[in-house]
C-alpha cells in the first residue's frame, strides 16, 4: 500500500490546482444532493425486540390515528385561575382555534385538555395525522398563532412535545470555533509557523464541509439522529487535524533533509499517511460496530461519526498533499519570533546528557516499578466511579430556561407532579385472555393504582377492535430518576404479572420513558460484547503490526485503563455532582445509555493511533540497536512532541463542547478529553515506559510456528519506497520543486 500512497502524494502534489478545485466541487454538489432529496436529521428511538417496542408497535397498529406527532400547550395563569375571566374565554378561544389545525385528527380525538388540581395549569395535546417531519413547514406558527388570544389575556403560553423538540432542535453553539482557535494556537507553537499552521485547519474544514453534507444525503434515506451532527463535528475536527499534524511533521522532516516538496509529500502520504488509514480504518471499523447494539440509532449515530472520520482520511491523503505543495518551501515562514526549530531524534546534548523528554524517559526507565504503581493507582483511582455507572436518559429539565421546551417542562411538573412528564403507556392485547380487553384494562388499572410508585392512572381506552386497550399512568417521579426505571421493573415482573397470570393475555409497558429504560438496559446487556469484540481486534492489529504478543496484551490493557478512567469521571461529575455547576449541571443525571459505548468505539481508534505512532519508533530502534531500555527512550523522546500536540489539539476541540447546552454533547466532550489527556500523559508517557522497561526484550518475543502464520505489515511502509531513486534525484538535482 505505501507504494500507491507514494505515487498518490506525489500527483496530488503536482496537480494541486485540479485536487482543490475537485474537492470544491464534490463539498458544492453533496450540499446541493443533500438539499434535493430532503435530507434531514430525526430523532426516532428504536430498541427493536424489547418491551417497550412490542406496546409501541400494538399501539400503532391498534389506534393509527395516534400514530402521527404531537405538540403540547401547556398554558398558566400566574393571578387567578381558569375558571376566573378573562382567562377562561381566552384560552377556550384558543383551545377551538387548536382543535380545527390543519393535519389535526378530528378536532373531538385531536385535542385533550387536562388541568392542575389548583387550575392555575392546564395542557391541551394536539394530535396530529403525519409524523412532525412530513406536517408543512407552517405547522408550528400556526399553533403559535392559535394561542394569540390566550397570550393577549395574559395568560403564559409554553409549547412541549415532538413537533416542538423538531423545530427547536439545538443550534450549533458554537464550541467548534472555540476548539479550532485552541487547536490553531496549538499548532502555531508545534510547528513555529502561521504556514504549516494553516494547512491542517484549512484541511480539517474542507474534509467537515464534505463529511457533514454526505451524512445530510445519507439523512434522506435512513433516519439520522440529530445529535449526529455535533457528534461528527466533534470527532471528525479532532481526527482531521491530528492526522494533519501527523503527516505535516512527517513532510517537514523531508524538506529538512533536502528532498523535493513533491519527494517530501509523497514520503509523509506513505509513511505518515499509512499509519492514518490504519488509525482512521480502525476508528471506522470500531463506531460500524455499534450496530452489535442492535439499537438502530446508534447504530446510523455511527454511521454518521464513522463517514465523517473516513472522509477526513480521505481528506488527509489528497487534499493535504495538494496544499502542502501550494506551501511549497515557504511551509516555515512567517514563524514564532525566538522559536527554534530542535532535532525530534536528539536524545543527549552536546555534553553527552539526556535532556528534555529524553531525561523524563529515562528516569521513569530508572524507576519503572515506582512509576507504575503511581501510575496504575491514579488511573484506578479515576475509574472506582465506574462501578456506580447508571445508565438512562436527560429530560427537559436539562434543556436551557430560554427554551419553551424547558419552561413547558417545568410548569407540568410543578402544576402536576415531576412524573408527568414521562407517562407510561401500557398497552394491552387481550387476544386469547379469559376476559374482555374492558375487563383486561379494568382489573389491571386497579392492581397498578395500589403501587406506592405510581401517581395516578387513567385514559383507560378499549381499541377499535375490542381486543386491545391502552392506559396511562404517571408515576410519582422525574423521567430521569432511578426510581422510575425499578417502578417500571417492578411493574413488569410482579404487578402486571399478578393479573396476566389469572386473566392471560398480554400488557406491555410502552411510551417515551420505557423505551429509553429499555435502551439503558440494551446497551447494558451488549456492551461487554462490544468492549470484548473491540478488545480483541486490537490485539490482533498489534499483534500482526509488532510481532509480539506482550506488546498487544499491554495496549489493550493501557486502553482498558485510560477509558474506564473517562468512565469514571463523567460519573462523578454527572450523577455524583463534583464539579458539575462548572459544566453548568445542576442536578444529578443518569449517564445517557448509548455514550459509553459510543465513547469506546471512538476512543480505541484513537488510542491505537497514538499506541501505533509511539511503539512503531520503539520497535524500530530496537531492531537497530537491540537495546531494549534505550529504544524506549529514544521512542518517547522523538515522538512526545507530536502526541503532546495531537492530544492537546483533540481536548481542545472536545473540551469546547462541554460548554455546550446538550447534557449528552456534554457527557461525550468530557469523556473523549479526560480519555486523550489521561492516554497521552499517565499511559504514554508514564506507564508504556515504565511497563516496557519491567518487560524488557520480553517485549518482543513473538513464536517462530506464529511468525510463519501471519503476514509482517511494516506499518510506516519504509522498505518499499524508492529510496535509491529519491536519493540518486536529490543528489543530481533533478528538478522537482514545486
Amino acid at each position: 500500500m505505501s507504494s500507491f500512497l507514494y505515487r498518490l502524494g506525489r500527483a496530488c502534489t503536482r496537480h494541486r490546482w485540479r485536487v482543490v478545485f475537485a474537492w470544491l466541487f464534490v463539498v458544492v454538489a453533496l450540499v446541493g444532493i443533500g438539499r434535493a432529496t430532503g435530507g434531514a436529521f430525526v430523532d426516532k428511538f428504536t430498541v427493536p425486540g424489547a418491551e417497550s417496542q412490542m406496546a409501541t408497535d400494538l399501539l400503532v397498529e391498534t389506534f393509527p390515528t395516534q400514530a402521527g406527532g404531537s405538540v403540547q400547550v401547556v398554558f398558566h395563569s400566574e393571578s387567578g385561575t381558569f375558571a376566573d375571566e378573562p382567562a377562561k374565554t381566552a384560552v377556550a378561544e384558543s383551545v377551538a382555534l387548536l382543535g380545527v389545525l390543519p393535519n389535526a385528527v378530528a378536532p373531538a380525538a385531536a385535542l385533550t385538555m387536562e388541568y392542575s388540581e389548583d387550575n392555575t395549569t392546564a395542557l391541551a395535546t394536539v394530535q396530529f395525522d403525519k409524523e412532525v417531519r412530513q406536517l408543512p413547514a407552517n405547522t408550528y406558527s400556526n399553533v403559535n398563532d392559535a394561542t394569540k388570544p390566550a397570550v393577549g389575556a395574559g395568560v403564559q403560553v409554553e409549547f412541549g412535545g415532538e413537533l416542538t423538540h423538531f423545530v427547536e432542535q439545538p443550534s450549533p453553539s458554537g464550541a467548534e470555533v472555540v476548539g479550532l482557535f485552541a487547536a490553531m494556537v496549538i499548532l502555531l507553537f508545534a510547528f513555529g509557523s502561521i504556514i504549516a499552521m494553516g494547512l491542517p485547519i484549512a484541511m480539517a474544514l474542507f474534509g467537515l464541509g464534505a463529511g457533514l453534507a454526505l451524512v445530510l444525503v445519507i439523512s434522506a434515506f435512513i433516519d439520522m439522529p440529530s445529535t449526529v451532527e455535533v457528534m461528527a463535528t466533534m470527532i471528525g475536527l479532532g481526527v482531521g487535524i491530528d492526522y494533519a499534524l501527523f503527516i505535516i511533521t512527517r513532510h517537514r522532516a523531508g524538506l529538512h533533509r533536502g528532498l523535493t516538496v513533491e519527494d517530501a509529500s509523497g514520503r509523509a502520504i506513505a509513511t505518515a499517511g499509512q499509519a492514518v488509514v490504519i488509525a482512521g480504518g480502525t476508528v471506522v471499523i470500531a463506531i460500524c460496530g455499534l450496530a452489535v447494539a442492535g439499537i438502530p440509532i446508534i447504530t446510523f449515530m455511527g454511521i454518521g461519526a464513522a463517514v465523517v472520520v473516513a472522509v477526513m482520511v480521505i481528506s488527509s491523503l489528497t487534499l493535504l498533499p495538494a496544499l502542502m505543495g501550494f506551501a511549497g518551501h515557504n511551509i516555515d515562514r512567517f514563524g514564532i519570533p525566538g522559536m527554534k526549530r530542535v532535532s525530534e531524534a536528539a536524545t543527549l546534548d552536546a555534553d553527552g546528557n539526556y535532556h528534555g523528554w529524553a531525561r523524563w524517559a529515562h528516569h521513569v526507565s530508572r524507576h519503572p516499578v515506582m512509576y507504575l504503581l503511581a501510575g496504575l493507582s491514579v488511573v484506578v483511582l479515576m475509574a472506582l466511579p465506574l462501578f456506580d455507572l447508571r445508565l438512562g436518559q436527560t429530560d427537559g429539565s436539562q434543556n436551557p430556561t430560554s427554551s419553551t421546551l424547558r419552561r413547558s417542562y417545568d410548569l407540568l411538573s410543578s402544576g402536576f407532579g415531576p412524573g408527568f412528564n414521562g407517562p407510561f403507556l401500557l398497552a394491552i392485547d387481550a387476544e386469547g385472555a379469559s376476559v374482555d380487553a374492558k375487563e383486561m384494562l379494568s382489573q389491571v388499572q386497579a392492581a397498578i393504582v395500589l403501587d406506592p410508585g405510581v401517581a395516578e392512572v387513567n385514559r383507560a381506552v378499549v381499541g377499535p377492535t375490542g381486543q386491545t386497550g391502552v392506559i396511562q399512568v404517571i408515576p410519582n417521579t422525574s423521567p430521569q430518576d432511578e426510581a422510575t426505571s425499578k417502578l417500571v421493573d417492578h411493574l413488569r415482573t410482579t404487578v402486571i404479572p399478578s393479573v396476566t397470570s389469572q386473566t392471560g393475555g398480554a400488557v406491555y409497558i410502552g411510551g417515551q420513558t420505557a423505551v429509553f429504560i429499555d435502551l439503558g438496559a440494551r446497551v447494558g446487556e451488549r456492551l461487554p460484547y462490544f468492549i470484548g469484540c473491540v478488545v480483541a481486534l486490537s490485539f490482533l492489529l498489534l499483534m500482526i503490526v509488532f510481532r509480539s504478543l506482550l506488546v498487544p496484551l499491554k495496549a489493550a490493557i493501557m486502553n482498558l485503563l485510560s477509558i474506564g478512567a473517562a468512565y469514571g469521571v463523567i460519573v462523578a461529575v454527572f450523577q455524583w455532582g463534583w464539579g458539575a455547576s462548572l459544566f453548568g449541571v445542576h442536578q444529578s443525571l443518569p449517564i445517557v445509555s448509548f455514550i459509553p459505548m459510543f465513547m469506546f468505539a471512538i476512543l480505541f481508534g484513537l488510542s491505537m493511533d497514538y499506541e501505533v505512532f509511539i511503539l512503531s519508533r520503539i520497535r524500530e530502534e530496537y531492531n537497530e540497536s537491540g537495546d531494549n531500555t534505550e529504544s524506549v527512550i529514544v521512542g518517547i523522546t522523538t515522538t512526545a512532541r507530536v502526541i503532546t500536540s495531537a492530544a492537546l489539539i483533540m481536548i481542545s476541540v472536545f473540551i469546547s463542547f462541554v460548554f455546550g447546552g446538550e447534557p449528552t454533547i456534554k457527557m461525550l466532550g468530557l469523556g473523549l478529553s479526560t480519555a486523550v489527556f489521561v492516554d497521552a500523559t499517565i499511559i504514554r508517557m508514564v506507564l508504556v515506559p515504565s511497563s516496557m522497561r519491567l518487560m524488557g526484550n520480553a517485549n518482543w518475543w513473538f513464536p517462530q510456528w506464529l511468525g510463519r502464520i501471519i503476514p509482517n505489515l511494516d506499518i510506516e511502509g519504509e522498505s518499499k519506497l524508492p529510496a535509491a531513486e529519491m536519493e540518486s534525484e536529490v543528489a543530481t538535482g533533478v528538478n522537482l520543486k514545486v
